[in-house]
């Protein structure tokens, strides 16, 4: 019985996580981190089509462990596109209900997760 009740708080959680994602405002976009460039810095692959070179801000290096392969948001500077900030990254399981929704159908013909 104990195992069935942990099941269920496991499948409750995710449901939980699934029901507060976090969706891109205007001037953001999905992206999918290619390399890892060293301290705060990764190239990163954007939904809309440009690789960009993104950091890690301050208020967010010590919570935010970003690996390759991983789906993040990504809000570009103003005065150069190809350089950004890295805003969110996203669980497994919200990037299999974001892949359901059909949000990253433009990274799936980038890159297979």
């Amino acid at each position: 019985m104990g195992l069935k009740k942990r099941e269920e708080e496991i499948r409750q959680q995710q449901e939980d996580e699934i029901r507060r994602i976090k969706l891109p405002r205007p001037p953001e976009t999905f992206g999918i981190v290619e390399q890892r460039l060293g301290g705060r810095r990764m190239s990163i692959r954007c939904l809309d089509g440009i690789k960009r070179i993104c950091r890690i801000p301050g208020r967010l290096k010590r919570q935010l462990w970003v690996r390759e392969g991983d789906v993040v948001i990504v809000e570009p500077w103003e005065y150069d596109n190809k350089k950004g900030d890295l805003i969110f990254k996203y669980r497994h399981s919200q990037v299999d209900w974001l892949k359901r929704q059909g949000k990253l159908k433009g990274l799936e013909s980038l890159e297979e997760f």
